[in-house]
């Protein structure tokens, strides 16, 4: 074993790291779950095993995936000084993110579809509210993870800047949202977006999850253009506006023109708002987070 373990040159403490890292990680999923529960006000284990609530379901297992993402931000590949400052940044990285992820979660029910309730839709099982609810969690996450990775270090600076970045970015997620249900209403003799995702429409679901998440990468770019300094931070956060606002506006107009190739011959208005195909929504959200991955890809 000592052999194996000198050849792939892994040492003692690199694995105490590893299993401090891993145990935080899986005890904050865990936990994950459970304030789920909290926050809609159930029981989680009868919404999920006797109610057989699948929006609920779904909504937690964007919560979940979404910390994981938070928390692949917070392990830097670095060890720190000692086992305890592994785990105090790694707590504090977590624990910080799950804060995060919450109020974006807020942020995305009270601000972006306010007029929803999301809480009660779940309950009522609508799993249209449950995806957007997911797919929410995720952008959030995402943004998350791109400023945990740009910042340096753990002091008040760093989480000043994580919460700054955090509300820059959902700030443009929000100005989206707007947009799209403009959008929505003009195609559609004025109808409302939020109404008509309240009445269980999945394939508008699936096509806003997709909008959400491409966006959230798109803001995501910003980290690859600006270095990180304590001393610059007010530059910076502007910098992260602007460019977010870029390449989101970039990332919709490459998404707009690749939809007219990989669906050319089919109306989206009608397939998708109106016979609420949820195949070609399934198109569309991949195509917006396909464009989305490779753009940020080839700015990094």
């Amino acid at each position: 074993m000592n052999s194996l373990i000198q050849l792939v040159g892994v040492n003692q403490d690199l694995l105490i790291y590893l299993a401090i890292d891993v145990s935080i990680a899986i005890l904050l999923l865990g936990a994950m779950r459970f304030l789920s529960g909290l926050s809609a006000k159930v029981n989680s284990t009868d919404e999920l095993a006797k109610e057989d609530n699948f929006a609920f379901g779904i909504s937690v297992a964007g919560s979940i995936l979404a910390l994981g993402i938070v928390l692949t931000g917070a392990i830097t590949g670095e060890a720190a000084s000692s086992y305890a400052m592994e785990a105090i940044g790694m707590l504090a990285y977590g624990g910080y993110g799950l804060i995060l992820i919450k109020i974006g979660r807020i942020i995305h029910d009270k601000v972006a579809l306010q007029r929803l309730d999301k809480n009660a839709l779940i309950i009522e099982k609508n799993l249209t509210i449950g995806i957007i609810d997911a797919a929410g969690a995720i952008a959030t996450a995402l943004v998350i993870r791109a400023v945990l990775v740009w910042v340096d270090g753990l002091d008040l600076s760093t989480f000043i800047a994580i919460t700054s970045g955090f509300f820059v970015a959902q700030t443009v997620l929000v100005i989206v949202t707007r947009i799209r249900e403009k959008q929505y209403a003009k195609n559609n003799q004025e109808d409302c977006l939020q109404e008509a995702l309240s009445n269980g429409q999945l394939a508008l679901a699936i096509r806003y999850s997709g909008q959400v998440i491409s966006t959230a990468l798109a803001v995501t770019a910003a980290s690859y253009f600006l270095v990180y300094s304590p001393d610059t931070l007010v530059v910076n956060l502007i910098g992260w506006l602007v460019i977010g606002v870029v390449m989101t506006l970039l990332v919709a107009l490459l998404t707009a023109i690749a939809k007219r190739i990989v669906l050319w011959g089919i109306n989206l208005v009608e397939e998708v708002d109106q016979q609420h195909n949820i195949g070609v929504a399934s198109i569309e959200m991949a195509t917006s987070i396909a464009i989305a991955l490779i753009l940020t890809a080839l700015m990094a």
